[in-house]
């Protein structure tokens, strides 16, 4: 596993999953991205003060990782891909991937239903067969965030359909993402700042 090759401060706030070398080919053959990735992953801290804000389309935790990649020069991306069959076109559109810059993306699931998580592995597949994506990466809560909302008092986050690690492991080791090289990042309670 990769997991050695990232630096020990990251390997200790984050819990990190991978499928088919991700770590190393992120590394080695896409540094620019893998700085970025290391940047924004020591720069993001879940505030107390945005967890314990009432929901809504997007949250004030989300957005702050947004504009984390969003400085480094990321942008959202639409792929719209088509099909020929017997001689018809027929258009086989996938959802955007929130953050991608050359052949990496990222997929950040803060506190939605788990199912999006089938649907960021499968987008991952299609582009990585299409040769468009050579990385597709997920940042999620570790599940020791669901105690630590409780703690806070957002009761809303301590469902278990929720898209946390223990929700997104299973899935990725079922091939959901076929043959492409996937990295899973869970925020753990040491990015947690009970003061901010």
């Amino acid at each position: 596993m990769g997991h050695e090759m990232l630096p020990a401060d990251i390997r200790s706030q984050y819990q990190i999953e991978e499928r088919h070398h991700g770590i190393a080919i992120l590394k080695n053959d896409f540094p620019a991205q893998w700085n970025d990735l290391l940047e924004v992953l020591r720069a993001f801290e879940v505030k107390k003060s945005d967890v314990a804000k009432p929901g809504g389309r997007k949250s004030p935790i989300a957005e702050s990782i947004d504009g984390l990649f969003f400085d480094r020069g990321w942008i959202e991306k639409k792929f719209e891909i088509k099909v020929t069959a017997d001689g018809k076109e027929t258009l086989a559109p996938t959802h955007h991937v929130d953050y991608y810059k050359d052949r990496i993306a990222v997929e950040t699931e803060w506190n939605n239903k788990d199912p999006f998580f089938d649907r960021d592995l499968t987008t991952f597949r299609l582009l990585f067969d299409l040769n468009v994506l050579s990385v597709g990466i997920i940042i999620t809560r570790a599940d020791e965030l669901q105690e630590l909302f409780l703690e806070v008092g957002k009761r809303t986050a301590a469902g278990q359909a929720t898209t946390h690690m223990s929700k997104l492991i299973p899935k990725m080791h079922n091939r959901a993402s076929g043959g492409c090289p996937v990295i899973a990042l869970g925020i753990t309670k040491k990015k947690y700042n009970p003061r901010a």
